[in-house]
């Protein structure tokens, strides 16, 4: 009884009832914060459209190349990713030695102040796996080998990754 008389007094105080109402206060305002999204999805959605949007930049450069190509006519593009882009961060390397073993440690390098995050050291573009070319003088063999080389050269792939075919 000595504990439920203990709980009753103190309850009947002001200034522990303002406590009380205040930790409640504090613990639905953390309930709260937890069930509001982050901003890293949009950060990844955004990435992910920037990415689209360079992938049909360079094929509309390169139509646009290969039009001006003697025989060429008009070229439709499509570029395959092998990979999408992919990001490097910075890291700190601890090694050390001793008789008998050796230990080595790599640490993220991370920075920010409320809002943390990873240093990164460099982005690295995405890989370009293959190239489809549709043009309407791609019959002719002597066209279709400078369209091949064109791209092979402007794309930096091989030849063997490249198909060139004439529209309808």
């Amino acid at each position: 009884m000595e504990i439920t008389d203990r709980i009753k007094k103190f309850l009947r105080e002001k200034s522990s009832l303002a406590v009380t109402v205040l930790g409640i206060i504090g613990l639905l305002l953390i309930l709260v914060s937890s069930m509001i999204p982050e901003k890293s999805a949009k950060k990844e959605i955004k990435a992910e459209s920037s990415a689209i949007a360079e992938s049909e930049n360079i094929e509309k450069r390169l139509e646009n190349f290969l039009s001006e190509i003697d025989g060429v006519g008009k070229a439709k593009v499509y570029i395959s990713f092998g990979r999408s882009e992919r990001y490097v961060y910075a890291s700190e390397e601890k090694k050390s030695r001793s008789e008998n073993k050796s230990e080595e440690e790599d640490k993220i390098v991370i920075v920010g102040g409320s809002d943390r995050n990873a240093l990164i050291e460099t982005v690295e573009p995405p890989e370009i796996s293959g190239a489809v070319v549709v043009c309407t003088g791609g019959a002719s063999a002597e066209v279709t080998e400078r369209v091949y080389k064109a791209v092979s050269a402007a794309l930096g792939i091989p030849v063997s990754k490249i198909y060139v075919t004439q529209s309808k």
